[in-house]
């Protein structure tokens, strides 16, 4: 048990009116234990939800979980939302210092409706909640420096953390981002987008108190047999050695690395921008997210030339991972790690989801090659695979030029795609962007059923790597899909980063959950992920969400998989399975 704990304490913030507020709700927190759980309950509390995203009163919310600033690894912030991208469920997870902070100010989760008058960020010390004007910070050209400005400003530095957008967050693209202390972000579905509806800039969070256990001998004990397994477990190792671009290589060498929107299975020289490569010619240091004893964050060094100074050097420091690699790399036909790795730099500057935008490069290029569009569109400009500053100038076009194509770009390939055509080859899952993986019918329809239609729903890249050796049937499959997805509800209300998931097994959950102060067992634990999965998707189908419109994108059939061909029927008799099954759960 957590002394004098204010994790069920929720924060209201209302930005029309310049108010705010606190409310105990231990209904909440102790039904839905916290994180996703009771994010997902808050949203529908404070949902139109027939209302556009953009509303002034549309919700976002913030939540943490029991087990932040008091287990390691338990590092992540829940944001959940409506996304104007998928016109239903907007979730993302950030680490960075957002749970600690949130945690230290005294609340287990945030609440924010309303519109400012004009550009503002909040500023939420403790207990206070400062409104500031940030007419100074809209319209600057990359949104690295406004987190300087903002650290320059307010007091608390340590544990607090920085949350603000950039310019495409502003300009309100469908995919834009909410960057946290540089190098972590909330980036898919649009978060960014909604800040900038609401004219809020950025956030702000400090605060300092202490968490004190009941208990501290088993504490103690079960704290520190946790930190040993995540600090040398082999199940960790890839995480500490190379991080997620671990990945590249056995993607590569089993043919599940999407290269150039799906139109090939190899690409020349794809080793240069190898995990192994990149930490060999690029690696600069590693960081951590807050309590997290792995560092899984790898940040490369690029050397580059000022504009204007040919002579001389800048150093930049720059966070990848395998999700950026395939993004900006082979889905684009890039080999080159600086290229790469320039291209990441672009993406942060402006503040959009790496993955969307790559996924709308490669369909730009491919729309082009077959004359779905035309230098007209583009104005001048022509993407081809490989190019890497071509590439450059089309992120800049798509955030800054006004013109009708590029303006459509900022919807995503879902609506460009149905409005010029090329929807044969548009890669979308429920109208968002495919993640990095091509291995097989538990990835792809992962993400078709995925609550947030995302590889971290449930993993199901990883049910095709059992399945290169054990067969599974449609129903097994099904099964697998569901089961992991509802466990993962329980992860994120903990709110635990899915990397640790192998040593947060049921068992030590439960251990960690009485010890801060819940008392339930490995069914009712799975009951209630079942219950909070069940809640996503009442959200989703009151958002005007449709079984019956969920489609596979036509291009994974036309490319082997990881596993081989797939194959479209036995596809749809697993969709039909997991229709049939979620539903049972509503």
């Amino acid at each position: 048990m957590i002394k004098e704990d204010t994790l069920k304490k929720v924060l209201y913030i209302d930005l029309s009116k310049k108010k705010f507020w606190a409310e105990e709700r231990n209904d909440l927190f102790s039904q839905f234990i916290g994180g996703t759980g009771v994010a997902i309950k808050l949203l529908h509390e404070n949902c139109d939800y027939d209302a556009d995203p953009f509303s002034p009163n549309m919700p976002i919310v913030f939540a943490i979980g029991p087990l932040n600033g008091i287990f390691p690894i338990a590092s992540k912030t829940v944001a959940l939302f409506k996304s104007l991208h998928t016109g239903n469920l907007g979730e993302s997870h950030a680490g960075g210092r957002s749970a600690i902070a949130i945690r230290m100010a005294g609340y287990g989760a945030i609440v924010i409706k309303g519109k400012s008058e004009r550009p503002c960020y909040i500023a939420i010390h403790g207990d206070k909640v400062y409104f500031k004007d940030a007419t100074i910070l809209w319209g600057l050209k990359e949104g690295i420096s406004v987190g300087a400005i903002i650290r320059k400003q307010e007091p608390g530095a340590g544990l607090r953390t920085i949350m603000r957008i950039g310019p495409a967050g502003e300009k309100m693209i469908t995919y834009s981002s909410v960057t946290l202390e540089t190098y972590r972000h909330f980036g898919r579905l649009g978060l960014g987008a909604v800040f900038g509806s609401k004219n809020l800039k950025g956030i702000i969070i400090s605060g300092k108190r202490d968490l004190k256990v009941t208990d501290f001998k088993a504490y103690k004990e079960l704290y520190l047999n946790l930190l040993k397994q995540l600090a040398e477990s082999e199940k960790m190792k890839k995480y500490h050695e190379l991080g997620t671009s671990a990945n590249v290589m056995p993607l590569v060498f089993c043919k599940g690395i999407p290269i150039k929107n799906l139109t090939a299975s190899e690409l020349e020289e794809v080793e240069n921008i190898s995990g192994e490569s990149l930490a060999e010619k690029h690696l600069g240091r590693r960081v951590a997210c807050s309590h997290c004893p792995v560092a899984c964050i790898h940040l490369a060094t690029l050397r580059k030339p000022y504009e204007d100074e040919p002579y001389f050097y800048r150093t930049v420091y720059l966070s990848y991972d395998y999700e950026l690699i395939y993004a900006l790399g082979t889905m684009l036909g890039i080999t080159s790690s600086e290229g790469v790795l320039s291209l990441i730099e672009v993406v942060e500057e402006m503040g959009v989801d790496a993955i969307s935008m790559g996924v709308v490069l490669a369909w730009c290029t491919e729309a082009f090659e077959k004359g779905i569009i035309n230098e007209k569109m583009t104005g001048g400009v022509i993407p081809q695979w490989g190019d890497v500053n071509t590439y450059s100038t089309l992120i800049k076009k798509i955030v800054f030029d006004e013109g009708e194509f590029y303006t459509d770009l900022r919807k995503g390939i879902d609506y460009v795609s149905s409005k010029y055509g090329g929807k044969e080859f548009a890669l979308t899952y429920g109208k968002n962007e495919m993640p990095g993986y091509h291995t097989g019918y538990g990835a792809h329809i992962g993400y078709l059923f995925g609550a947030r239609h995302s590889h971290l729903d449930n993993a199901g890249y990883a049910i095709d790597n059992e399945a290169m050796i054990k067969h599974f049937d449609e129903e097994q499959l099904a099964e697998k899909l569901l089961t992991e997805e509802c466990w993962r509800q329980i992860l994120s209300s903990l709110i635990i980063c899915f990397f640790g998931r192998a040593i947060y097994t049921p068992e030590v959950v439960l251990n960690c959950l009485r010890l801060t102060g819940y008392e339930l067992d490995e069914e009712k634990l799975y009951q209630i992920g079942k219950k909070i999965f069940a809640e996503k998707y009442r959200f989703k189908i009151k958002s005007g969400f449709d079984f019956e419109k969920l489609q596979l994108p036509q291009r994974i059939f036309e490319l082997p998989s990881g596993i081989g061909p797939l194959n479209p029927d036995f596809a749809q008799k697993i969709i039909n399975l997991l229709k049939e099954k979620i539903k049972s759960l509503l």
